[in-house]
């Protein structure tokens, strides 16, 4: 490669550059010092207070400012510099020729400390940070890299880094950092863009965060694909995550579906982020509902009206709606693997919304794909379309009892009991109790007594005394109950009619 250190554009340079090789002008601006940028000096010189001075004889390593290394530089490492060092550094420093020529020249002079000293003498505020970035480019080359270098290098990358966060620098410096770290081979053993996306969130700069995920999509930046069954992802997802966990619901699915709309294309793992934060929403705005309904049954609220419950019906409608769109974008970009979990994600939505018939079609999706739900959550849809009094649905779900043992039958029938009850068809929970009595599965005292209370209140209504006879009969009949008696006021007659049963 030509040597060339100014800051010519690559194509005003017309040299046959293979990848990206330098950092953008501002980048050398917060970390350059004045003398630094002119080229000027040919010597090694203690102007403007630089923070690491070399002298011929005792040099002194002074506190860093710019990078937290003092776990590397020791005093016997100032006492065990030697004179290859110092020249190593002084031929770097005139920047007559490429960096990669002087280390080949002098290799054996420098020992392996005093090459990753070098790293430190140039990291550094003041000092020629892009020769750091060459040096090490050149370790790595010649397989000198061992895991305390990389360890240094990417401690440097990272106060890098968070100097132009703290100093308002732009966020295309900081990608353009990234692009070069990853140009001179520097792999740490993390994801170094959700290092940086943490930096931007630890600094409560959101906004920051949002366009830097922004222009790493922009620029097609390499990152961590998902594995197949999304527990890995890029930016997108990451930023995302980061959001739900604060409990930002609305502001995950947003950034989502935003970066999605604005053409830019976030990894399928967001898309999985999105779902689940919508799932969160929904589940969290449900229990608000029924805050607000006991609230308004103690009359502590007024009730709502029909423009409050339209209001509700619309946000929930929305939010699965975006649900839709994503799980589409999921399946559309994302491999057949992940099939199973957009339709869990779909599946655990509906319940939210209580949407009996959806979510009984998601269970059959996700048997379709070879992801079997969790039984509970059949019991689940199956207390929802109950409560709707979904008959199809109903006995389609039923169907499991053919092969289920005598405990999981009484589990599901309570199931099925409970749902009749929120949903107040008392008729039909009064049947399948009575269902139950008759495969010998006893039903929980609560499911029993919320039953015939329901039917006390409603005994004025026809049919509902002949059902609460003949349940309470059958109660009776199995110990589930004492003797009971029945009164009947004739007032015309101003008469008692009383009947043990």
């Amino acid at each position: 490669m030509a040597f060339a250190r100014g800051f010519t554009s690559l194509t005003e340079l017309s040299l046959p550059f293979h990848r990206h090789r330098f950092l953008p002008p501002q980048f050398y601006q917060t970390f350059f010092s004045k003398h630094s940028l002119g080229r000027i000096s040919t010597r090694i010189c203690n102007h403007q207070n630089p923070n690491f001075v070399l002298r011929k004889r005792k040099p002194k390593f002074r506190n860093f400012t710019s990078v937290e290394l003092d776990q590397y530089v020791t005093s016997d490492d100032e006492d065990e510099m030697s004179e290859g060092f110092f020249e190593a550094i002084e031929e770097l420093e005139r920047m007559t020729r490429e960096p990669s020529d002087i280390l080949e020249e002098m290799n054996d002079k420098l020992s392996s400390r005093e090459l990753q000293l070098v790293l430190v003498y140039f990291s550094q505020e003041g000092r020629d940070s892009w020769c750091a970035l060459e040096v090490f480019e050149w370790l790595k080359k010649e397989n000198k890299v061992d895991n305390e270098t990389m360890e240094l290098m990417v401690s440097i990358m990272c106060s890098w880094v968070k100097k132009l966060i703290e100093g308002e620098g732009d966020v295309d410096d900081v990608v353009d950092l990234l692009v070069d770290m990853d140009c001179v081979g520097l792999k740490p053993g993390f994801s170094m863009i959700e290092k940086v996306i943490s930096m931007y969130w630890e600094m409560d700069k959101r906004e920051g965060a949002v366009v830097f995920v922004e222009e790493v999509l922009k620029r097609g930046i390499s990152y961590e694909d998902d594995d197949g069954e999304g527990q890995k992802g890029g930016p997108a997802g990451y930023l995302a995550w980061k959001m739900m966990v604060e409990g930002n619901y609305v502001d995950a699915i947003k950034l989502v579906i935003n970066l999605r709309e604005s053409g830019l294309k976030p990894e399928v793992y967001s898309y999985l982020i999105a779902m689940t934060a919508i799932v969160k929403e929904l589940n969290e705005f449900a229990k608000a509902l029924r805050k607000l309904k006991g609230f308004a049954r103690s009359g502590l609220v007024a009730e709502l009206d029909v423009e409050n419950i339209e209001l509700i019906e619309k946000y929930q409608s929305d939010l699965l709606a975006d649900g839709i769109k994503l799980s589409n974008w999921a399946i559309q970009e994302g491999s057949s693997s992940i099939n199973g979990l957009i339709h869990e994600r779909l599946l655990a939505m509906y319940i939210c919304a209580g949407r009996g018939l959806e979510a009984e079609r998601q269970l059959w999706e996700m048997k379709l794909v070879g992801k079997e739900a969790d039984g509970d959550l059949y019991d689940i849809v199956l207390a929802i379309c109950a409560s709707q009094k979904e008959t199809s649905a109903i006995s389609r779900l039923l169907t499991r009892m053919e092969v289920s043992s005598s405990p999981r039958r009484r589990k599901i029938l309570s199931w099925l009991l409970r749902g009749y009850i929120k949903g107040g068809h008392i008729g039909d929970a009064a049947e399948t109790l009575v269902k139950m009595l008759d495969l010998g599965l006893y039903p929980e005292y609560l499911d029993r007594v919320a039953v015939l209370q329901e039917l006390r209140k409603r005994i004025h209504l026809p049919g509902n005394i002949v059902t609460y006879i003949n349940l309470s009969k059958r109660l009776y009949d199995a110990s589930l109950i004492g003797p009971c008696l029945l009164y009947l006021y004739i007032k015309k007659y101003k008469l008692w009619v009383i009947r043990m049963l």
